[in-house]
């Protein structure tokens, strides 16, 4: 699958599932990957998340904002809150959310740049328009689950988040089954659901356009560690487009 087709997908369905090999042969198109290992480790440093309403204590998190430039220049803006509305995040909308950052180390890495540059190159071509200046929010995630609580990847159910373009991009799945995924039109008729599996393997979502969930996940075997991580990637026009 090729960019154009991807885009093409995109614009016709409002989603797409890329399995790891495709996304990471479009990868590689754009740059490197040399430095994957290492930020797929980091996953294993993220501070717990503590503004979970549901009382949880399964989620951790890392935050950062990017701009990317119109001539595609990438750039790490101030640290700064999560902020959400209530329209589309009810559970946790309407609250500044500060999370630790996102190590810097990997700014000037090779997988980070090279996952953001793709991005910003397919929705340009959704959008038709290869110029687009675009504020980035990246999110570490890692959903845990134990035998006496299950770990919710979306605790706010099916949602949109008020975005132009997510990306979900799986880096580990360590002893779980579930966390499927379930795509819904604004209508909420079922439109498609899949799995991230492997890492690599990716969901694409026009937030605009459709509903996104998870279904909670549950350990394998009760007496190992049971964990999701995924990066989540947002491209919303710049204020001024």
């Amino acid at each position: 699958m090729r960019l154009d087709a991807l885009a093409e997908e995109l614009r016709a369905r409002g989603f797409a599932f890329v399995p790891a090999a495709v996304t990471r042969d479009l990868l590689e198109e754009i740059g490197s990957l040399d430095d994957l290992a290492a930020f797929t480790a980091s996953w294993s440093d993220l501070p717990l998340d503590t503004y979970m309403a549901d009382g949880g204590r399964y989620r951790r998190r890392r935050h950062a904002v990017f701009s990317v430039a119109a001539d595609g220049t990438i750039a790490r803006q101030a640290h700064q809150p999560h902020y959400q509305t209530l329209e589309y995040n009810p559970l946790h909308g309407g609250i500044a959310r500060w999370f630790e950052p996102v190590a810097p180390e990997f700014d000037g890495g090779s997988t980070l740049p090279t996952i953001l540059t793709w991005c910003a190159r397919l929705f340009g071509r959704v959008e038709g328009r290869p110029d687009i200046p675009w504020r980035v929010e990246i999110h570490q995630f890692r959903i845990e689950a134990r035998p006496e609580q299950q770990g919710l990847p979306t605790p706010e159910g099916m949602h949109r988040d008020g975005v132009d373009h997510v990306l979900v991009l799986l880096m580990h799945r360590q002893n779980i089954v579930s966390g499927t995924t379930s795509i819904h039109g604004l209508d909420h008729a079922a439109l498609g659901s899949f799995t991230l599996t492997t890492p690599l393997d990716a969901a694409l979502v026009e937030d605009a356009r459709v509903f996104h969930g998870v279904t909670a996940v549950a350990p394998l075997d009760a007496a190992a560690p049971a964990y999701r991580d995924v990066l989540v990637v947002t491209f919303k026009r710049a204020p001024d487009v």
